[in-house]
């Protein structure tokens, strides 16, 4: 794509450079080390009027009109109406307070470094990293833009912009491609061009998204009944109960070689939606969103039939990780095929409970006892014993997965997924503590840095930040070369073998390997 500029070319001033006068604390950390240090989510922000243009290219002047109209509203259930809402308005909507006061303002120097390429690839070191994968904040939320032709449209022109301005510098920078997955198809149409036409590496899906529940949807219509359309929906995940079979899907991302993250929100979820309190609603939302989405396509096969599939779960944390992996292994223990015909209600021995009531109940229970087959059929409350599914086929909640053993979960779980954990994390430490994970595993953390947001103040201090940790003795030094390297390397280039072809990671490696 070719857009002319608007205005005249503006003239650089001459000589003049920003840049530290001496080394950031991250870079003293990365001198230290003898390995790479991989980014696994630096956070971007378009320039508005090119983004425009590239939306006017591709959907024309309506397009660009209902793009601006699209942002006045928001995106999702977390929209901006919030805004023109009075306090009592909020609290009788039970309308969730939506992100705000986002960006690192008053750090200039960090925000313009996200917004401008040539200065981010310029700058990269001072956080102490040689490669960095990015996350526009366009692309983080057009997969969930509701409106099928908008969405498509706002998609493309953002993955198009991206592309074309990271280009001269995917020696250290590479942008994600936005893949939109109402739709398998549609998944599939975008990660082709994406990949094939753009030259993008990595893709970002929706990790969740909001369908209508049918019977409600066609008692209360959206057109008649729109401010209940938040309280009609139900969560689709792509796996368990999905409304498609996303297996195309998946195979496409193996067969082009794409690993796949995901950066969704949980904000605006039961427990995440004060009208008053963005970060009652913000804490642990992003860990309840990957949660869900893994522990769907686990349940729903998707890793077993897929086991080259690789999903970056971005900034959860490790602790979510760590306790779904336990709780998967300490569910089967309990209620997999060879242990759930424990709980069968016809396995119940009727006399012995009989006889047991009869030798040690209380004279009132003693009054009101029955034959031996009265109590079994009420002495648990209203048969509840006794409600188990007509189809016995189904009583294994774990038979898509095909888990027979715990090494199964293990196998299906480890390999599959990894964790983005921010740079002042702590909860990182749980993905390598192997005397608590189940069968002595580590479990895939990596880092991202977040930089670009809130979260990140000064972009030249996070991975002095994550030192801390092993300074803290959180972390070895070991478990800190896989978290910054050994584990996203092996998520990207265990993928995409060319993956780092041309970068400064492959350049960094060459000259170690020289060196020895």
């Amino acid at each position: 794509m070719t857009l002319s500029s608007p205005t005249p070319r503006l003239s650089r001033p001459a000589g003049r450079r920003i840049s530290p006068a001496e080394r950031s604390p991250s870079a003293k950390i990365r001198d230290l080390l003898d390995h790479p240090v991989i980014d696994t989510d630096l956070h971007t922000v378009e320039y508005g009027p090119l983004v425009e243009a590239y939306i006017d290219d591709i959907g024309g002047a309506r397009a660009v009109d209902a793009w601006r109209a699209a942002q006045v509203r928001g995106f999702g259930q977390l929209g901006n109406d919030w805004y023109a809402l009075t306090p009592d308005e909020r609290r009788d909507r039970a309308a969730p307070r939506p992100p705000w006061w986002a960006l690192p303002s008053e750090n200039t120097l960090d925000l313009a470094t996200v917004s401008i390429p040539r200065l981010l690839h310029e700058r990269l070191g001072e956080s102490g990293t040689d490669f960095a994968v990015l996350y526009p904040n366009i692309s983080t939320f057009a997969v969930h833009i509701g409106d099928p032709e908008l969405r498509r449209v706002i998609i493309r022109a953002v993955n198009t912009y991206n592309a074309d301005v990271f280009r001269p510098y995917a020696d250290r920078l590479t942008p994600v491609a936005a893949i939109p997955l109402h739709t398998p198809e549609e998944g599939i149409e975008e990660l082709e061009f994406a990949v094939n036409m753009l030259g993008l590496k990595v893709a970002l899906i929706p990790g969740n998204l909001r369908r209508p529940i049918p019977e409600l949807a066609r008692r209360y219509p959206r057109d008649a009944f729109p401010d209940l359309v938040r309280y009609t929906t139900w969560l689709d995940t792509f796996g368990v109960d999905s409304a498609h079979d996303y297996d195309p899907f998946w195979a496409k991302a193996v067969e082009l070689k794409v690993p796949l993250t995901t950066h969704s929100i949980g904000m605006g979820w039961t427990s995440r939606s004060s009208w008053s309190n963005y970060m009652y609603n913000h804490i642990g939302h992003f860990a309840s969103a990957s949660e869900a989405l893994a522990k769907s396509l686990f349940f729903a096969g998707v890793t077993r039939r897929f086991p080259d599939l690789r999903l970056g779960l971005l900034e959860g944390g490790a602790g979510f990780a760590s306790s779904l992996y336990a709780d998967l292994v300490g569910h089967w223990e309990k209620r997999g095929a060879p242990f759930i015909g424990r709980y069968d209600p016809d396995r119940l021995n009727a006399d012995l409970l009989h006889d047991l009531y009869l030798l040690h109940a209380d004279g009132p229970v003693l009054e009101r006892l029955g034959s031996a087959q009265d109590l079994a059929e009420v002495a648990f409350g209203a048969n509840q014993a006794r409600r188990i599914p007509q189809d016995r086929n189904a009583l294994d909640d774990f038979a898509a997965a095909g888990i027979e053993r715990i090494e199964d979960i293990r196998d299906r779980f480890v390999p599959n997924f990894y964790f983005g954990s921010e740079a002042d994390d702590p909860t990182v430490a749980h993905a390598f503590n192997t005397r608590v994970n189940p069968l002595g595993v580590e479990l895939n953390a990596f880092w991202a840095s977040d930089s670009g947001h809130w979260d990140v103040p000064d972009l030249r201090l996070v991975l002095a930040e994550t030192w801390d940790l092993v300074e803290r003795g959180t972390l070895s030094e070991a478990n800190f070369r896989s978290l910054v390297f050994d584990n996203p390397y092996r998520f990207y280039a265990g993928t995409n073998p060319a993956f780092f072809r041309g970068t400064a990671v492959e350049e960094v490696l060459n000259r170690q390997a020289a060196a020895e």
